[in-house]
């Protein structure tokens, strides 16, 4: 039976039952559309196909008996994005993951498993506890203290599914699990595709906090403190910023933090937090070097402070897909499907290394 998937790609589509009716010319009625996602009906091959048309989807998709069910998203940083919004990106979501599992099975022994992360140090009972919670994660990942200069193709490797999506501009991103039948669950992190790099890397780290530490008594407000707190340890190690900037500095320039920044690829006003949490900075000499911060709007979505960064997005799935078919495990037109390209640009991008 088709009915989830078919609403699954219908609410991904962004289309109500009777968006999809007109979508279809009227090719069957909304009310014949929900019956078949209720699996009340079964349409026939003809309107099979023209909803996969519509939908921008395969028949072979809509007929496919995987089930998949996503778990925990969560807009915190958004809490006006509406239930409409929500199950867009949740069936977006499902889809891009579904694509990639698939690529996955093909391409046998290429898809890191991710490891729950149980031990001690992740449990936090106060928003300084993540600071530890980072270093060890760090530590378990043999990351030492160096800036980490992909952290998308970091999660990835680790087996996290990092997803980015068009989102509202307010809307950062969420954590998530996808459960998939005879498969362990999928930890995913959805990030804003519209964001700068700056943003989108510590929206990043930020979700991975959510997906590793485990709170003892913390309130929401608290738990969102200590995911910042982890994505800035995360980010920026304490004894590296000790061993750039030195401790208990009486003056830095802005200056300084642009240079700095092309090292951490965080924002300019992350860089003056973090060295204000770890003592390189005063409170005072911080307040000071915000206040410059604001009145630059250097802390505003998407402002134009120097070195800003190109969105990091992920590419692994891209990657497997043309090692795919150079191996001869996929075909030109499956490859294209799982990308969602037209065969005629995937052709041009294997010429043209485009």
């Amino acid at each position: 039976m088709i009915g989830n998937r078919l609403k699954r790609a219908r609410e991904a589509a962004g289309l109500s039952l009777r968006d999809l009716e007109a979508v279809i010319n009227n090719e069957v009625s909304a009310q014949a559309i929900g019956k078949y996602e209720r699996d009340e009906m079964m349409p026939s091959s003809s309107v099979l196909l023209a909803l996969a048309k519509a939908l921008k989807v395969t028949a072979e998709y809509l007929l496919s008996t995987r089930e998949l069910e996503l778990c925990g998203v969560d807009f915190r940083k958004a809490p006006q994005a509406g239930v409409k919004e929500e199950k867009a990106v949740g069936a977006a979501v499902l889809d891009q993951v579904e694509r990639y599992l698939e690529l996955e099975e093909l391409m046998p022994g290429t898809g890191p498993q991710w490891v729950e992360l149980d031990k001690a140090e992740f449990m936090i009972d106060h928003i300084e506890a993540a600071e530890r919670a980072a270093d060890g994660l760090r530590a378990m990942w043999k990351l030492g203290i160096d800036p980490i200069q992909n952290l998308a193709e970091l999660l990835e490797d680790k087996g996290i599914k990092v997803i980015a999506l068009a989102l509202p501009r307010n809307v950062s991103g969420s954590k998530a699990y996808v459960k998939v039948s005879k498969h362990p669950d999928v930890p995913i992190i959805v990030v804003n595709g519209g964001h700068n790099g700056e943003r989108q890397r510590f929206t990043m780290a930020h979700e991975l906090a959510h997906l590793v530490l485990r709170s003892a008594g913390l309130d929401d407000k608290d738990q969102e403190k200590a995911a910042d707190r982890f994505a800035g340890a995360f980010l920026m190690a304490k004894d590296m910023l000790l061993k750039l900037l030195g401790g208990n500095r009486t003056s830095i320039s802005l200056g300084e933090f642009v240079e700095l920044k092309k090292i951490f690829k965080v924002s300019i006003a992350c860089l003056v937090v973090r060295c204000s949490q770890v003592g390189v900075i005063s409170k005072a000499l911080y307040g000071r070097l915000f206040g410059q911060i604001k009145s630059l709007g250097w802390n505003d979505l998407g402002s134009d402070e120097p070195g800003k960064l190109e969105p990091e997005l992920p590419q692994r799935m891209e990657r497997l897909c043309l090692r795919a078919i150079s191996e001869g495990a996929i075909s030109l037109s499956k490859a294209a499907e799982l990308l969602r390209v037209s065969v005629r640009d995937l052709d041009l991008r294997l010429a043209q290394g485009a």
